[in-house]
Order: C-alpha cells, then structure tokens, then sequence
C-alpha cells in the first residue's frame, strides 16, 4: 500500500465494531487522545476527547436504535470518510432520518479523531434530545 494513503480496513472494522456493538474492538480502534466532534445540541453534540468517552458516544447512538446505513468509504491520504445515512423511530415517535459524513483521521493504525458532518442537525438534535 502507497505510504501516502490510509488503511481501509480500519474505516471497515470501525463499521464493524459499531454494528456489531462490539464495544471492546471500537475501543481498540481509538488512540487514548482522541477526539470527537458533532454538531448540533443534542445530548450527543460537542467535543469529546478520549477513547472511552467516545465509546460512550457510540453507546449513546446504538441504544437509541439507530440503523446506520454504509453508502460509501472514502479514502484519503490521513484516513476515511465515511457517507452515512441514519435512521430510527423513538418510542414516542421521534424520527430521524439524516445523511451524514464520518470522517476518520488515523495515525499509525489507530483512529484519533473523528468529525461528524449532518445534513439535519436540527433533526439529529430532536431526536437526542435529553428525555
């Protein structure tokens, strides 16, 4: 592999990890330092830093029952992005449905950062509204 090109097979255990709620892998994924960012004002917007927060993150979502849908991976000279749709139905009847880019910086195999782009960041907050 071109030395100026990441590793696809992290973007894809990343996915894996996350559908599989394999919380273990996810966490051997992130680097101890890193970062999450996510926009909007939900109760999971705003930067997080460090691996088991973001693991928390990631727990936040799933138990929420979001179906994450893989449209496509991008690969790029510092890691991944990866185009997203997500959907789910609250049990009080909030929906979400948002298209959205998650992009994964990585440095020596390891995932450090991780920004997420919404294309429904007034949705995305509803729906993570605290309860």
């Amino acid at each position: 592999m071109s030395t100026n090109t990441a590793d696809p097979a992290i973007a894809e255990r990343f996915l894996a990890a996350f559908k599989d709620r394999d919380w273990q892998a996810l966490r051997d994924l992130f680097a101890d330092e890193i970062t999450w960012s996510m926009p909007g004002a939900g109760t999971i917007s705003g930067t997080i830093r460090g691996a088991d927060l973001a693991v928390e993150r990631a727990r936040q979502i799933a138990d929420r029952g979001v179906r994450t849908e893989l449209l496509h991976v991008l690969i790029g000279a510092h890691g991944a992005a990866l185009s997203l749709r997500n959907t789910a139905t609250a049990p009080d009847g909030r929906k979400l449905d948002e298209h959205l880019a998650t992009v994964l910086t990585i440095r020596s195999g390891r995932i450090t950062a991780i920004d997420s782009y919404l294309s429904d960041i007034d949705g995305m907050s509803a729906f993570f509204a605290a309860v």
